[in-house]
């Protein structure tokens, strides 16, 4: 596979690190997760378990090693800092400044390791005014004005479906280690990567800044080409309260939709600008949509050239034969669900490894990897070293 061969240290809790070193995994990587005292890496409590394992764990640490130490010991730390010392890549995502007081921050494991490839993750960066401040995903997306943009149907702004910050964060943090990883094959240097999660949803909004960048204005959402100010590329309701959306503001798609109504009338307010010269087809299809149930309209679409889709719930999404075709949901030998690999290659694809770690599981094992000798090992699990 792609990354046999790479080692990396995972120091990172939640979702943004752990699914960054996950895609690593899936795609040959040995990864070490270091957790805590105290439960360890904690999505392995959060939301439903499939026995005693959470379905946020198994989606997130899949392939990993566990390794639960306290490095607040100086015996912890050490053995820490020989296990970076042999790795590749070390993610980190504590707030700024963590990192430093457990001995653990890339000054300290580039001296031990000076090629290591060393990434930190964090809400604002580390640098900048807003440093110090705690933030999850939400509060970043708020600074960054997305929530302004993620309205609901009643205007105000609602919870997003997705942590976009933290999702963009792991994406781009695996392809900045990956080009850290190739630049190290020519020069023989590592590097240190400073990921903010703001910074991730500024970068990922080029076609939404017209009007901030031109007008020096926020945009009028609902007037945007796609928040909602164009009729073919909206949200719109069934007679069963469930939705269908139309996904594409082409006019071509426009013209075979509206002739298929026997409203040929409509079609000239179908084009540009977005905003409100396309009202009397938004309510056009707003009244059409309600007379008919859903799976009325799925049937009604099937052979049209319009961008068409019923909104499904995640179960039904899971279920999808796109998705499965795809092999986006896969099943274990016991017939347990998990998500499937994204990055496809022709060419040494990537395998899924179905287990995660216990916690703790691969203590004795990493640490007879790091040179601690057997009676060390047996003192240290005495001393709490390794925690309960």
């Amino acid at each position: 596979m792609k990354l046999t061969g790479i080692k990396v240290l995972d120091l990172s809790l939640f979702l943004p690190g752990p699914l960054l070193t996950q895609m690593m995994a899936d795609h040959g990587a040995e990864v070490i997760k270091l957790e805590p005292l105290n439960g360890g890496e904690p999505n392995r409590e959060i939301g439903p378990k499939r026995g005693d394992q959470s379905v946020y764990f198994a989606n997130t640490h899949r392939g990993k090693k566990s390794l639960q130490v306290n490095l607040k010991t100086e015996q912890g730390r050490e053995l820490a800092l020989r296990l970076s010392s042999e790795c590749d890549v070390v993610i980190e995502a504590f707030r700024p400044g963590v990192a430093a007081r457990l001995g653990m921050d890339y000054e300290s494991i580039k001296t031990r390791n000076p090629n290591v490839i060393y990434a930190s993750l964090s809400a604002f960066g580390q640098t900048g005014p807003y440093v110090k401040k705690p933030a999850h995903d939400l509060a970043t997306e708020a600074y960054a004005g997305i929530l302004s943009a993620n309205l609901g149907f009643d205007g105000k702004p609602a919870l997003p479906a997705i942590p976009s910050a933290d999702m963009l964060t792991s994406m781009m943090g695996l392809s900045a280690v990956l080009m850290a990883l190739l630049r190290r094959k020519d020069t023989n240097e590592g590097d240190y990567i400073d990921l903010a999660m703001m910074d991730s949803l500024m970068a990922c909004i080029p076609n939404n800044l017209g009007s901030v960048f031109a007008d020096k204005e926020p945009p009028v959402v609902k007037e945007e080409r796609t928040w909602g100010g164009y009729a073919m590329y909206n949200i719109y309701e069934t007679q069963d309260n469930k939705y269908i959306v139309l996904g594409a503001s082409e006019i071509h798609f426009a013209e075979n939709l509206l002739n298929k109504f026997n409203r040929p009338d409509l079609i000239p307010f179908c084009e540009p600008p977005p905003g409100p010269s396309q009202q009397p087809v938004k309510e056009f299809f707003k009244e059409t949509f309600l007379s008919q149930d859903q799976a009325y309209w799925i049937t009604w679409f099937e052979d049209l050239n319009v961008a068409f889709a019923p909104v499904n719930n995640l179960r039904q999404a899971a279920d999808d034969p796109q998705i499965r075709a795809r092999n986006m949901i896969v099943e274990d030998s016991t017939g347990t669900e998990h998500i499937g690999i994204p990055i496809k290659f022709q060419l040494e694809p990537g395998q899924i490894n179905f287990k995660a770690p216990a916690l703790g599981e691969h203590n004795t094992e990493l640490a007879l990897m790091a040179g601690f000798s057997n009676d060390e090992i047996k003192a240290m699990q005495e001393q709490g070293v390794f925690g309960p």
